[in-house]
């Protein structure tokens, strides 16, 4: 049976250590409710969209506190056990087997990863059979590419290693520590900078399915629908803002001093990046879909994430979609 682990008293410390409360609205304002955000993965470029939706959210009267934990299965463990209110990721089979009593609410971004392998050992799919594959975290999107292509090309790894943050899993291949994964967009571009002849990236089918998105308690959902609903507003607002004119990324940051520590090199990659998931639809316009849901339900079926056949899946099993339907009323559908 899948099974997430335990949230030790040491993780709760290391979580209370790392949680960032984002300025926003005086603590007067902060009337509008509450929410806990936790990522399984370490801060950077990439969430600078998603922590601009949060500081708007806070300027509106929410009171938001981010934290950053180790693996997506810690973060999902905390949204279960009531220690965080909202995770992030594609929880299809933590829903499905532990029947745990969360809805993904919001698609972040679609699946756009890309597999990489050291070309010192592998020049291609084939070569993979009985390799050392690393990912992301167990269930996620980057676990089901490598299973999804392992199906088609009749290969079996030996092993699958969870390194949670892209950037860390880009790190190992620089040192030779890993020798097979998968990284985003912004590590691909990294990585081809940085050894342009060291690495290949293996071909894939196209892909739509859901990469991230926000999941909840729906007990949490109803109680705090206020929060919800100006939440699921601003992430709509500033993820159109960016699709329309990538080059908004930086003034958002400046604006709201986000993630102000980044190392330089982080920074100038960061609007070349965000171009780049523009033009490959990484960012959806609407929030995600019942239609985006059922194509969920396809890939992560065929990669073995979810049992069952896709046409027999409920939306409604795995997805809250009301949030996401009362801001598109309200901002409109594009």
């Amino acid at each position: 049976m899948f099974q997430i682990p335990k949230l030790k008293p040491l993780c709760l410390a290391a979580m209370a250590a790392v949680a960032v409360a984002l300025a926003g609205a005086p603590a007067e304002a902060q009337d509008k409710g509450t929410m806990h955000v936790a990522f399984g993965d370490i801060p950077g470029p990439d969430m600078v969209n998603f922590l601009a939706a949060v500081a708007r959210a806070e300027k509106r009267g929410v009171e938001v506190e981010v934290s950053y934990l180790q693996s997506e299965d810690i973060a999902a463990q905390a949204v279960v056990g009531g220690q965080a209110d909202i995770g992030v990721g594609t929880p299809y089979a933590l829903i499905q087997k532990v029947k745990a009593p969360i809805r993904m609410f919001y698609q972040l971004s679609q699946l756009r990863f890309y597999p990489v392998v050291n070309g010192e050992f592998y020049k291609e799919w084939k070569d993979l059979d009985g390799a050392d594959i690393a990912v992301h975290g167990r269930g996620s999107g980057t676990e089901a590419i490598m299973q999804l292509m392992a199906k088609e090309n009749g290969i079996t790894y030996n092993s699958v290693s969870y390194v949670p943050g892209s950037s860390v899993r880009a790190g190992a291949l620089m040192q030779g520590n890993i020798k097979a994964t998968n990284v985003d967009l912004e590590r691909k571009r990294l990585l081809q900078r940085k050894a342009p002849d060291k690495f290949v990236f293996l071909p894939l089918p196209k892909v739509e399915a859901s990469d991230e998105a926000l999941y909840a308690n729906t007990n949490w959902l109803e109680e705090q629908s206020e929060a919800v609903d100006i939440l699921m507003e601003e992430l709509l607002g500033v993820w159109r803002e960016i699709n329309k004119d990538p080059n908004v990324v930086v003034s958002l940051r400046d604006e709201y001093n986000l993630l102000p520590d980044l190392p330089q090199e982080d920074v100038d990659e960061m609007l070349p990046s965000f171009s780049q998931g523009v033009e490959i639809n990484l960012y959806p316009d609407n929030g995600g879909s019942a239609e985006s849901v059922e194509e969920d339900f396809l890939f992560y079926t065929t990669a073995g994430t979810l049992q069952g056949d896709p046409g027999d899946l409920k939306v409604e099993d795995f997805w809250y979609l009301d949030p996401l339907n009362r801001a598109l009323d309200k901002v409109g559908r594009m």
